[in-house]
C-alpha cells in the first residue's frame, strides 16, 4: 500500500478520486506527502495536500485497501490517477475512522496554526 501511495505524489488530475457531487472548478491537486503504515488492525494513512477534492480521502483510501488486500497491483494506483475514471477505482471508504487532523494555512493569512486533537498523539505510528 505504502509503495502504492507513492504514485499519487505530485501536482495531477484526481479525477478518478472525485466524489460525483464535487463541486470544484478543477481536479488538480498537489498531494505533497502520503505514508500508510500498519499497526496491528489499524492502517494509517496520513496525507498532505495542497487541497482535497469532494471524498478525495476516501476513495484514495478505498483504493489502496483493495491494494492491500492483494486485489490490485501497487501499480494500479498510478493507472487509476492517469486514467481519470472513478468508475475503475476502488469503493470509496467509510467515513468511520477517517479523522481530518490539522488544517495549515499559508503564512500570509497570518492564522496560527490549531493545536492537533487529542487522539493525534495516540495514533500508533510504527517506525
Amino acid at each position: 500500500m505504502e509503495s502504492a501511495a507513492q504514485a499519487l505524489l505530485g501536482e495531477h488530475d484526481f479525477s478518478a478520486f472525485r466524489g460525483a457531487g464535487c463541486q470544484s472548478n478543477t481536479p488538480q491537486r498537489r498531494v505533497e506527502s502520503i505514508r500508510v503504515q500498519r499497526s496491528g488492525e489499524l492502517v494509517c494513512v496520513d496525507i498532505r495536500a495542497n487541497a482535497f477534492l469532494l471524498h478525495m480521502v476516501r476513495n484514495i483510501v478505498g483504493s489502496l485497501l483493495k491494494v492491500g488486500r492483494g486485489e490490485a497491483p501497487p501499480e494500479w494506483m498510478g493507472q487509476l490517477l492517469d486514467g481519470r475514471d472513478r468508475r475503475l477505482a476502488a469503493s470509496t471508504a467509510p467515513p468511520q475512522g477517517l479523522f481530518l487532523v490539522s488544517v495549515g494555512y499559508p503564512p500570509q493569512w497570518g492564522l496560527p496554526p490549531a493545536p492537533p486533537p487529542p487522539f493525534a498523539e495516540s495514533i500508533p505510528w510504527p517506525e
